[in-house]
């Protein structure tokens, strides 16, 4: 027997529509590349979006064809998440820190028919524009004024408000299959070619009301919500959807990334939640302590991408009341699968015990099933010490990449289930919550034993003159490896070799203490923010750790 309930599509133009109908008045703020301040309401947001839409079928649009984009976090951005995928047609977010080959390779694999871009990334354009093989229509997200006059070489340029303009806003959302391709995000991978993750409008409101919920981004009509973390970064981890969703104030930042530039726009609209990963923060921290400055109306960020050491999570909660909400995803992922929300008895801890919690990753929100398997496959229960391979399942979750590429990445287990092997190694403890001690590849196993990376880099972290820290695995002659701590220190910042290992006396088993420090001007950094150790092992593949 069959349920008698009506059968309404999940499609991601209904967000729209529910934020222009029931919170029309609501503010979205973007710093434009133009650099002033722009403002609209979510009523504004869906009539744009609906010329846009119109824009797009005067192009030629198909159903399901792609449309990528090479953009910031702002308004017209906004437009085109909700006008091209409402429309049936699949946006795909480009990222702008990759290199030209690399974007040349992801829009033809992609087949994109129409590319917008943020004027900060003409140079860009006119260099990938004569190579890419399927894009028919190049669009320049800015107003005819700001058009350049060479147009850069670039065929047929196209200007974004002029579509705009062009257009009515009298549009009618299309209904269609809620399992139709909405977004395509392709993963940054630091090995081969990157592939590509198509997510559908079902899973993407599935992870809408996910993200939403109390025990996970905790977001509602309340809250002004800053997205640090880039709209071509997994859909800026859902949140321009949260924000429709529950009628939040949206607050985009667009180029200006640095500490100053945030926390004026925190300061100004009066950001109650944010969200980024660590290396933002560590420039935000670093301004505000600078300048003796507080925070007056920001009680939470979200901090994921990578783990967040300890320290920051104690200088954000001690120094200046912001709660740190941990959490854990992947591009499979949509991306949310872990937050650390704390239960009723963390809130009886002390301190010490309660930051203790927050830096592990979090608890599983509804919708993903994970477990850690040991190198037979078989699963390790809840509160077991032993770290294992983390695997996750779930309605937003990578069945297989775009166009088959890798072939089927799932493992089935004996029950006939597909999991995803994230490639984390993890534990997860008695309450469910889960703790990342290392990337698979990033391992360092000494003596047939593993050493977990995190943990080492957690702890220089919160050394006072260490600004970043990444610990890798370099070879020895009786242990076969050997943690190695490559160190940043802070300007003005003076340590030792010595006074660093020293650092690590009683946090961590003696054997685990690194052999050696290598200090560096820089740490590599991927597209996303994240540490490249494998250019660090690269980097440092010779090194010759003291064996006395």
């Amino acid at each position: 027997m069959l349920g008698q309930m009506m059968q309404q599509p999940l499609l991601i133009s209904s967000l729209l529509v529910h934020a222009e109908r029931h919170h029309g008045e609501r503010e979205i703020v973007s710093r434009r590349v133009e650099g002033d301040i722009h403002r609209y309401t979510y009523r504004e947001l869906a009539a744009r979006a609906r010329r846009m839409a119109n824009a797009l079928t005067g192009l030629g649009l198909a159903m399901s064809e792609r449309v990528a984009t090479l953009a910031w976090n702002g308004y017209r951005h906004l437009e085109l998440y909700y006008a091209v995928s409402g429309s049936g047609a699949v946006l795909h977010t480009l990222n702008p820190r990759l290199h030209p080959e690399q974007i040349v390779y992801i829009a033809d694999h992609a087949e994109d028919q129409v590319l917008f871009f943020d004027l900060s990334f003409l140079p860009l354009i006119a260099a990938v524009a004569g190579r890419t093989k399927t894009v028919r229509h190049w669009v320049a997200m800015c107003a005819r004024a700001h058009l350049p006059a060479d147009a850069a070489g670039i065929p047929g340029l196209l200007c974004y408000e002029d579509l705009i303009e062009a257009n009515h806003d009298r549009y009618d959302w299309p209904v269609f299959d809620e399992n139709s391709a909405s977004s395509l995000c392709y993963t940054s991978g630091t090995t081969g070619n990157p592939k590509g993750v198509l997510y559908s409008h079902r899973s993407t409101l599935l992870h809408t009301y996910a993200a939403a919920l109390p025990d996970a981004l905790n977001c509602s009509a309340n809250d002004a919500i800053l997205p640090v973390v880039p709209m071509f970064h997994v859909n800026a981890w859902g949140l321009p959807y949260v924000g429709c969703m529950t009628g939040a104030k949206l607050v985009f930042p667009g180029p200006a990334l640095d500490g100053k530039s945030l926390y004026e726009l925190f300061e100004s609209e009066q950001v109650t939640v944010s969200a980024g990963v660590p290396t933002v923060w560590q420039g935000l921290l670093a301004h505000v302590q600078a300048n003796g400055l507080k925070f007056s109306s920001m009680k939470r960020t979200v901090i994921g991408g990578s783990a967040c050491p300890p320290a920051m999570l104690r200088t954000f909660g001690d120094e200046f009341g912001v709660h740190v909400l941990h959490a854990w995803g992947m591009t499979e992922m949509s991306p949310l699968g872990t937050v650390c929300s704390l239960k009723p008895r963390h809130l009886q801890m002390d301190a010490q015990a309660r930051y203790a919690v927050m830096s592990k990753q979090g608890r599983a929100v509804y919708g993903v099933d994970m477990k850690i398997v040991d190198e037979s496959g078989a699963e390790l229960p809840f509160g077991s010490e032993t770290s294992g391979e983390l695997l996750v399942r779930g309605p937003w979750i990578v069945d297989q990449y775009f166009k088959g590429e890798g072939g089927n990445p799932l493992r089935v287990d004996a029950a006939g289930h597909g999991w995803f092997p994230t490639g984390d190694v993890a534990t997860i403890d008695a309450d469910g919550y889960m703790h990342i001690t290392d990337r698979s590849k990033d391992v360092i196993k000494s003596g047939g034993e593993w050493i977990g990376s995190i943990d080492l880099e957690n702890i220089a972290m919160a050394h006072p003159a260490v600004a970043m820290a990444a610990c890798i695995a370099a070879h020895h002659p009786k242990w076969d490896e050997r943690p190695l701590l490559v160190v940043v220190k802070k300007p003005g910042a003076e340590v030792t070799k010595a006074e660093l290992l020293a650092f690590f006396e009683g946090k961590v088993a003696k054997w685990w203490v690194p052999d050696d420090v290598a200090f560096v001007d820089a740490i590599p950094l991927g597209a996303t923010g994240k540490m490249q150790k494998n250019r660090l092992r690269e980097q440092f593949k010779d090194y010759a750790l003291p064996t006395a």
